[in-house]
């Protein structure tokens, strides 16, 4: 079996690898690397928000007055 924090993060051309070694990345490749995965945070961060406002809404129909 797998861990899925072990899958690669595609995103768009690069891949990047949980783990990876980071030794070769040039500064500019790690300063790369930091915008995508904060970008990724920001698309996580938003789908959290978005699923709590779900959650809420079907609490609300769902709940007793």
């Amino acid at each position: 079996m797998f861990d899925e924090g072990d899958l690669p993060l595609r995103t768009g051309r690069t891949v990047i690898t949980p783990g990876e070694d980071l030794s070769e990345l040039s500064v500019e490749g790690l300063e790369e690397r930091v915008e995508l995965l904060k970008g990724e945070i920001e698309r996580a961060e938003a789908m959290i928000r978005s699923k709590t406002a779900g959650r809420a809404a079907a609490e609300s129909v769902f709940r007793k007055s």
